[in-house]
């Protein structure tokens, strides 16, 4: 297991399991299974899959990009955003979250690779954004969240991932007191686990491949 080769405790990495595209029956199974958390990134589709499976004690993750006209849907119906870039769709998350709801849980998604198509934070950007989300109501900030440019190398994998611990590090140093970082997919865990992964988004692995539109 990815956890014990880096030497630390399994128990110290949630794993998410990426449910989009899948439907509530395949979510149904990998509950069974013991899964609890699962990741969307198509809100339309999740609140299908949530309203469906809503006797279920399941803990949904909204991942992908936000669009403004979706952060209500995503505040009054997920547990967790990791995909956090921009004040405004903080404001907004925090403005529709309801009173009587635990604070939503958020991560801050930052572009660790440089990539103008990649949706994220710039890392020099990052701490007057991390500054305003944790002074919002109803909102709680957890840690940080990175999508590398894909790569099969493995030491270009760990330097994407340490360079967002490095981050998340030098946050706690000033005081935010963050203890989530949301990096590794099926295809890099492995180097995210090494590099201190707290929560890994696993799809292909758990539910197999997605089919092409």
């Amino acid at each position: 297991m990815a956890a014990r080769a880096a030497g630390r405790n399994p128990g110290d990495i949630a794993l998410l399991a990426v449910s989009k595209t899948f439907a509530a029956a395949a979510v149904r199974a990998a509950y069974v299974a013991g899964q609890r958390e699962f990741g969307e990134n198509y809100v339309q589709e999740a609140l299908e899959k949530i309203a469906e499976l809503s006797a279920l004690p399941l803990i949904w993750h909204f991942i992908g990009p936000i669009q403004s006209n979706k952060t209500r849907a995503i505040a009054e119906h997920f547990d967790w955003v990791h995909s956090v870039a921009r004040e405004k769709i903080a404001l907004r998350l925090a403005a529709a979250r309801a009173p009587q709801l635990r604070p939503l849980d958020i991560c801050l998604q930052v572009n660790v690779s440089g990539e103008a198509s990649k949706s994220g934070v710039a890392p020099q950007d990052l701490r007057p954004l991390a500054e305003a989300v944790r002074t919002l109501p109803r909102l709680r900030l957890r840690g940080l969240m990175a999508v590398p440019e894909p790569s099969d190398d493995i030491d270009r994998q760990r330097s994407c991932f340490a360079g967002l611990r490095i981050l998340l590090e030098q946050l706690n140093a000033a005081g935010f007191g963050l203890d989530t970082l949301s990096i590794g997919m099926s295809q890099d865990l492995e180097a995210a686990v090494m590099e201190g992964a707290t929560m890994v988004r696993v799809g292909t692995a758990i539910f197999g491949k997605r089919a092409k539109a």
